[in-house]
Protein backbone atom coordinates (compact mmCIF):
# COMPACT_ATOMS: atom_id res chain seq x y z
CA UNK A 1 0.00 0.00 0.00
CA UNK A 2 2.67 2.68 0.80
CA UNK A 3 3.93 2.03 -2.85
CA UNK A 4 0.85 2.84 -4.53
CA UNK A 5 0.55 6.18 -2.42
CA UNK A 6 4.28 6.83 -3.41
CA UNK A 7 3.05 6.29 -6.80
CA UNK A 8 0.13 8.96 -6.57
CA UNK A 9 2.20 11.16 -4.54
CA UNK A 10 4.64 11.07 -7.02
CA UNK A 11 2.33 11.63 -9.84
CA UNK A 12 0.34 14.44 -8.38
CA UNK A 13 3.83 16.30 -7.95
CA UNK A 14 4.68 15.61 -11.26
CA UNK A 15 1.69 17.26 -12.83
CA UNK A 16 1.55 20.06 -10.61
CA UNK A 17 5.54 20.40 -11.08
CA UNK A 18 5.99 20.84 -7.32
CA UNK A 19 10.08 21.62 -6.80
CA UNK A 20 12.55 19.24 -8.21
CA UNK A 21 10.03 16.87 -9.46
CA UNK A 22 9.18 18.73 -12.15
CA UNK A 23 12.55 17.85 -13.92
CA UNK A 24 11.64 14.09 -12.93
CA UNK A 25 11.12 11.69 -16.01
CA UNK A 26 7.67 9.89 -16.15
CA UNK A 27 9.90 6.89 -17.10
CA UNK A 28 10.81 6.80 -13.23
CA UNK A 29 6.61 7.20 -12.20
CA UNK A 30 6.21 3.94 -14.92
CA UNK A 31 9.02 2.49 -13.19
CA UNK A 32 7.12 2.13 -9.84
CA UNK A 33 4.31 1.53 -11.68
CA UNK A 34 5.37 -1.69 -13.33
CA UNK A 35 6.98 -2.79 -9.97
CA UNK A 36 4.22 -2.32 -8.30
CA UNK A 37 1.99 -4.64 -10.86
CA UNK A 38 4.89 -7.38 -10.64
CA UNK A 39 4.96 -7.05 -6.68
CA UNK A 40 1.23 -7.76 -5.92
CA UNK A 41 0.43 -9.68 -9.10
CA UNK A 42 3.62 -12.32 -8.58
CA UNK A 43 5.68 -11.92 -5.96
CA UNK A 44 3.62 -11.72 -3.22
CA UNK A 45 1.75 -14.64 -4.38
CA UNK A 46 4.53 -16.61 -4.29
CA UNK A 47 5.84 -15.50 -0.79
CA UNK A 48 1.82 -15.99 0.71
CA UNK A 49 1.92 -13.13 1.94
CA UNK A 50 -1.66 -12.46 0.05
CA UNK A 51 -2.43 -15.93 1.84
CA UNK A 52 -1.16 -15.04 5.02
CA UNK A 53 -3.27 -11.57 5.33
CA UNK A 54 -6.68 -13.38 4.10
CA UNK A 55 -5.85 -16.01 7.30
CA UNK A 56 -5.18 -12.97 9.87
CA UNK A 57 -8.68 -11.35 8.61
CA UNK A 58 -10.77 -14.66 9.08
CA UNK A 59 -8.50 -15.35 12.61
CA UNK A 60 -10.14 -11.64 13.94
CA UNK A 61 -13.50 -12.78 12.56
CA UNK A 62 -13.35 -16.07 14.25
CA UNK A 63 -12.20 -14.51 17.42
CA UNK A 64 -15.11 -11.83 17.24
CA UNK A 65 -17.64 -14.88 17.47
CA UNK A 66 -16.71 -16.70 20.15
CA UNK A 67 -16.34 -13.37 22.13
CA UNK A 68 -19.52 -12.60 21.03
CA UNK A 69 -21.00 -16.25 21.46
CA UNK A 70 -19.67 -16.74 25.16
CA UNK A 71 -19.75 -13.47 26.11
CA UNK A 72 -23.73 -13.57 26.11
CA UNK A 73 -23.77 -16.36 28.56
CA UNK A 74 -24.79 -15.56 31.90
CA UNK A 75 -23.66 -17.81 35.02
CA UNK A 76 -26.71 -19.29 36.37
Amino acid sequence: MPLILLIAALCGLRIFEVWRFADLSWWYVVALMVFAFVWFEFIEKALGLDRKKEHNVLDSHRQARVKQAFGKRTKT
